[in-house]
């Protein structure tokens, strides 16, 4: 095989005259980047799952003890560790389902010929690129009691959206919303491109209606990638932190991910924070693999 690539190099290629084999390609290339990812990937991962079952602190000095189950019985059994599920799982119901129909709609707005389309497309994506702490922060001026235009476009006065329990996990959603629904806009539409015209042709010649050609047509042949982006945002939402832990400090805010970071660089209980870290792993793989089972089921459709 080697001897057969070998004549099929340009005997003049640098390639060439090195004599690289497929051999010394794979070793060149792939080996370094498995060995990078063993290295700050799958080690880390083992590393703290030994740490999930022992009582340790990285703040201490003290000798690490082993406590098998304990850490994943104490935090199971924690109501405050279930209220922070309860408050992530409304966030992740709010904000993903917000982000779909947002950017679906945008998807079906952008989807067909307009001045400027190109220009339009670009601004609509401008939030997804800019830093989940730099989004945090102006969302959080322009939510001001005192002079944010929110309150004083929808003629609130001064009522604090990031200050009252009951609107502040909402508020952080609409933020979250706002930054990612261009995602989702952005695998839609691609999805709308490459539905073929001739299917809406026929449809107009039999006179479907449109929301009989939307359902029939548009959605079905959309869906997988809507369930690929459902898929990445849910397992986002999951792991959101940043705009949360800087836009509010409501109880009612205080998400999964916030409740880690406390246990684990605040209270430096670092064997429990690495079972608390698994636990959510757990769960969002078992979510994902929900979604994929449908995702399958949609492209054999």
């Amino acid at each position: 095989m080697a001897t057969a690539v070998m004549n099929r190099l340009d005997p003049r290629s640098r390639a060439a005259a090195r004599g690289w084999s497929d051999l010394t390609i794979r070793n060149v290339f792939i080996i370094p980047t498995i060995v990078f990812l063993i290295v700050f990937n799958i080690f880390p991962l083992i590393y703290s799952l030994g740490y999930s079952f022992t009582d340790f602190s990285a703040a201490s000095n003290e000798p690490v003890q082993f406590v098998g189950l304990q850490n994943y019985r104490d935090l199971l059994t924690d109501e405050n560790i279930w209220s922070n599920f309860v408050i992530t799982a409304k966030y992740v119901i709010v904000s993903v389902a917000g982000q779909m129909l947002v950017g679906f709609g945008l998807a079906l707005l952008l989807n067909r010929s307009f001045a400027f389309k190109g220009l339009v497309t670009t601004l609509l994506l401008l939030p997804m690129m800019m830093s989940a702490a730099v989004v945090g922060l102006f969302w959080r001026l322009l939510y001001s009691p005192s002079w944010g235009p929110i309150n004083y476009i929808f003629g609130l006065g001064d009522f604090a959206w990031l200050s009252d329990p009951d609107t502040a996990l909402y508020a952080v959603a609409i933020t979250d919303i706002w930054m990612w629904a261009p995602f989702v806009m952005l695998l839609s539409l691609a999805g709308l491109s490459a539905v073929p015209k001739h299917l809406y042709e026929a449809a107009a010649i039999d006179r479907a209606g449109s929301w009989y050609t939307f359902t029939r047509i548009t959605l079905p042949l959309v869906s997988p990638l809507l369930m690929i982006a459902l898929i990445f945002r849910t397992m986002e939402a999951f792991k959101t932190f940043d705009i949360a832990y800087i836009m509010s400090t409501q109880p009612t805010t205080e998400l999964i991910s916030i409740r880690l970071y406390k246990q684990a660089f605040q209270q430096w209980d670092t064997g429990k924070s690495c079972a608390l870290a698994y636990i959510v792993l757990i769960m969002v793989l078992a979510i994902t693999n929900m979604y994929v089972k449908y995702l399958n089921r949609a492209k054999e459709r």
